[in-house]
């Protein structure tokens, strides 16, 4: 798995956007300006939103995910390597969090998510 394997899942989402807001290499997916999956410049996986610091403890206890260094604990890091379908839903899961959390004007302009 790599930046082009997420790209394939985050780039047809409805309003996501890839930018680098702090330079050198971080790939920072948004929805309505909000981030909900990051590549950091040292490319060791994928960084997502979970429902909750619970939730995000739980993989990181399965062995499922990491601690994604400089975020909230409600975000683990998916490491490249793991399981390609695990990512795939947490990205979406990561994507739809975020989105749900938009003002609803923002929401209105957006349209639906193919599942």
């Amino acid at each position: 798995m790599s930046r082009d394997f997420v790209r394939q899942i985050c780039q047809p989402l409805p309003g996501a956007d890839c930018s680098d807001p702090w330079g050198g290499g971080h790939d920072a997916w948004k929805v309505g300006g909000k981030m909900f999956a990051c590549i950091g410049a040292l490319d060791q996986g994928v960084a997502v939103k979970t429902s909750d610091p619970e939730f995000a403890a739980m993989m990181i206890e399965a062995g499922d995910a990491e601690r994604a260094k400089y975020f909230h604990k409600s975000w683990v890091l998916l490491p490249w390597g793991g399981d390609p379908g695990l990512m795939r839903d947490r990205i979406l899961v990561s994507y739809d969090i975020i989105r749900a959390g938009l003002p609803k004007r923002v929401q209105a302009t957006l349209p639906s998510r193919d599942a």
